[in-house]
Parts: C-alpha cells; sequence; structure tokens
C-alpha cells in the first residue's frame, strides 16, 4: 500500500507540473499571436522559442506521466493479487 501511495503521490505532482505547463503554453502561444498582431519580431522570436522548449518539457513529462501510469495499475494489481490470496 505505502508504494501505490508514493506512485499515487508522485504522479499528481507530475499531473500538476503538466497542468501548469499547459497553461503556461497556452498563456505564452495567445502572447505570440498578440506580438504577431504587433509585427514585433524581436519579443516574437523569444515567445517563439520559449514555446518550442514547453512543448518539448511537455511531451517528456506526459511521457513520465504515461509511465507512472502504468506503475500506478501494476501497484494496484499486485495490491489487488496480494490481497487476494
Amino acid at each position: 500500500m505505502d508504494q501505490f501511495n508514493r506512485l499515487v503521490s508522485e504522479q499528481m505532482a507530475t499531473m500538476e507540473k503538466l497542468l501548469y505547463l499547459q497553461t503556461e503554453l497556452e498563456r505564452c502561444q495567445q502572447i505570440e499571436e498578440e506580438l504577431q498582431t504587433l509585427q514585433n519580431a524581436t519579443d516574437l522570436e523569444s515567445v517563439q522559442n520559449d514555446i518550442q522548449l514547453m512543448k518539448k518539457e511537455l511531451k517528456e513529462i506526459q511521457l513520465i506521466f504515461g509511465k507512472q501510469t502504468e506503475e500506478v495499475i501494476n501497484s494496484y494489481r499486485e495490491m489487488n493479487l496480494t490481497a487476494s490470496i
């Protein structure tokens, strides 16, 4: 049960990062649209770089989250198998 709780806690922390990054990405994309409207190429390039970095980090976190989900499921299955024996 301790392992299951630890895995769920880790997954919740990862989900929090995921949600934060998604929000930041959306915010930056909105800024990007505004800067494109204003034709401010210097600031636009900086924001576009930030967006690319966040997209990369978001993909990495999504992979981690997927792996953690598998670990949580496996831990739950093991816990149920142990309890039923």
